[in-house]
């Protein structure tokens, strides 16, 4: 459907999106028996091309991040809806499944966030596209599924169940429904993307992106994770820190045995409120509990463990000052930006010219910075200040050879200025007297 924008000096011509409302061959059934998901493999393997294929979490329902829906999509191999769960992870099914995969390109929109659960299930592609990073390199400004699918084919797609607990049984229809249409078109918008790539001259660059995830190791266990609790600003005693990690770890627990997200046993801000007040007030009871959270407004499924916060609470308070956590971790952090420029003017006048420069090529070069080069990497740099080695520092932090290629050069000088830019957060330096 075409609009007509009339303005004043000139006429636009504005295309609507036409609504994708349901998959053009239908909702398939869904495969939760052997016997259907052996013939899903046949069709698959009589078909061409790559393979789109999505997962669904219930990501805020539970702790763990398992799949609960897998679907796949191939040109002249049907599309598929897989309840993983009757099967479980390694199931000789997803064994060949995986095989099929590896014998092509697999398509993922924002990949990262699906790969790891389905190699949980034992699907591990050997070739990646990813159409949200595709799109993030070819400068799209809005690289949702349904934002691309909208600016480059002219489709709108409804996210109403993108939220929805998919750990539940039956699945509604009109989740599958959803779920399907999330592959329907993925192929071909996999080719509108390879198509900007490639005549920006990026696809290169996004080819090497895309390996680089397949190949990235898992992410090694993070030290202290209960400092990423939301809300950690406000905490400013040790005492409150041991509060903070007694009630986060027994929160894992529980999350983890009874699979639930944690969230929703007991927020995060409830627990830095409960460490706020805790070693000040006594909270031996729920109501005592109750009390401490009226603040924040209670909710009623934070109370259904109250015993277990109670406990963790005394536990805390009841250890000697030496195991009270230390204010700040002990980690290869780096100090924070904003201290730099009085601390550490040595490094905060690279950091200055660094950000200016790279931020200026990455808009020449139409694609975001954080993609062109990890900002981490940027302050890294400036920090310890490599000079004459930043494209061998680059390689071991982990930039691809495309992102050494344009920023080496540029932190390289970078690293040879002394005064800083004036940036938003840092005023215009004064100047100095004219010498008499």
């Amino acid at each position: 459907m075409e609009n007509v924008k009339e303005g004043a000096e000139d006429t636009e011509l504005v295309v609507a999106a036409v609504p994708l409302l349901a998959p053009a061959a239908g909702v398939p059934q869904l495969i939760a028996d052997e016997p259907t998901f052996e013939k899903a493999l046949r069709e698959l393997e009589l078909g061409s091309g790559p393979f789109a294929v999505d997962a669904e979490r219930a990501s805020g329902f539970k702790f763990s991040a398992r799949a609960y829906l897998i679907q796949i999509k191939r040109h002249g191999g049907g599309l598929h809806l897989i309840d993983p769960i009757p099967f479980g992870p390694n199931h000789p099914l997803f064994i060949k499944l995986n095989t099929l995969l590896q014998s092509g390109e697999v398509i993922l929109h924002a990949s990262t966030q699906d790969l790891p659960c389905l190699r949980e299930l034992g699907i591990n592609p050997k070739k990646l596209f990813d159409t949200e990073l595709g799109g993030r390199i070819a400068g799209l400004p809005r690289v949702g599924l349904g934002p691309l699918l909208e600016s480059l084919m002219e489709v709108s797609l409804a996210k109403e169940h993108s939220a929805a607990d998919w750990s539940q049984r039956p699945l509604p229809q009109e989740w599958l429904n959803y779920a399907a249409l999330d592959v329907e078109l993925l192929v071909e918008l996999r080719e509108k993307v390879y198509g900007l790539l490639a005549s920006a001259n990026k696809w290169e660059w996004a080819s090497e992106e895309f390996q680089a995830i397949l190949d990235a190791p898992p992410p090694p266990p993070r030290v202290d994770p209960w400092r990423r609790t939301s809300g950690m600003h406000k905490i400013k005693k040790r005492n409150q820190l041991a509060i903070v990690r007694a009630l986060w770890t027994v929160r894992n627990e529980i999350a983890q045995e009874v699979d639930i997200s944690q969230g929703r046993l007991l927020s995060d801000a409830a627990i830095v409120e409960i460490a706020s007040v805790a070693h000040v007030k006594t909270l031996k009871t729920k109501k005592d509990l109750e009390r401490a959270l009226r603040p924040i407004g209670l909710r009623a499924r934070w109370m259904e463990n109250a015993a277990s916060w109670i406990s963790a609470i005394s536990d805390a308070l009841a250890l000697a000052e030496d195991l009270w956590p230390q204010l700040r971790a002990d980690s290869d952090s780096l100090p924070p930006i904003k201290i730099w420029r009085e601390r550490f003017p040595e490094k905060y006048a690279p950091l200055t010219h660094a950000k200016a420069l790279l931020l200026a090529k990455a808009d020449e070069l139409s694609i975001p910075l954080e993609n062109m080069i990890t900002p981490e990497y940027i302050r890294r740099i400036c920090w310890n200040a490599p000079k004459g080695e930043v494209a061998r520092a680059l390689a071991t932090l982990g930039a691809r050879s495309w992102q050494i290629e344009i920023a080496a050069p540029i932190l390289e000088s970078s690293l040879l200025e002394t005064i800083p830019l004036a940036t938003p957060e840092s005023p215009e330096p004064e100047e100095a007297p004219a010498e008499m």
